[in-house]
């Protein structure tokens, strides 16, 4: 079973459903500050508008938002693609591309995350990119047609 690339094809899918919807649940929380501290930060972030010219004036709690839906939203079309190529049975030379496109992707944003936020999003990309590591190294070598 471990040496099946399927196995950790499947865990690594399940880890970006997990996260994708654990962030996306994070979208709809409400933080209520403990100290005059944290309430001045938490009003600076909610109201004060950046010039970010062309019209465009947001929150720096408006650009978060938008950077965790589209993390959310990344890991969760990268899942529905996984399982849809699982489900059909994809043969190993082109889950070999698919897994290595995957690897890449969530290596940067794994490294990313590793390097700027906090352990709930580096624990998940980090599960994610380590299963995918591992379905990389055990997906069958196909030899090639071409004589």
């Amino acid at each position: 079973m471990l040496k099946q690339y399927t196995f950790w094809f499947s865990a690594a899918t399940i880890f970006q459903v997990v996260a994708g919807l654990s962030f996306l649940l994070f979208l709809f929380m409400t933080f209520a500050p403990a100290n005059e501290t944290e309430r001045e930060i938490l009003t600076l972030l909610t109201t004060h508008k950046i010039n970010a010219g062309a019209g465009f004036s947001p929150t720096y709690f408006n650009i978060i938002t938008a950077f965790s839906s589209g993390f959310a939203l990344l890991c969760i079309f990268a899942a529905v693609i996984n399982g849809y190529l699982l489900f059909r049975h994809t043969e190993p030379s082109v889950m070999k591309g698919i897994i290595g496109i995957n690897l890449a992707v969530f290596g940067v944003l794994f490294a990313t995350m590793a390097y700027f936020t906090f352990l709930l999003p580096i624990f998940s990309t980090g599960l994610i990119f380590v299963n995918l590591l591992a379905a990389y190294v055990v997906v069958p070598k196909i030899e090639s047609a071409i004589d």
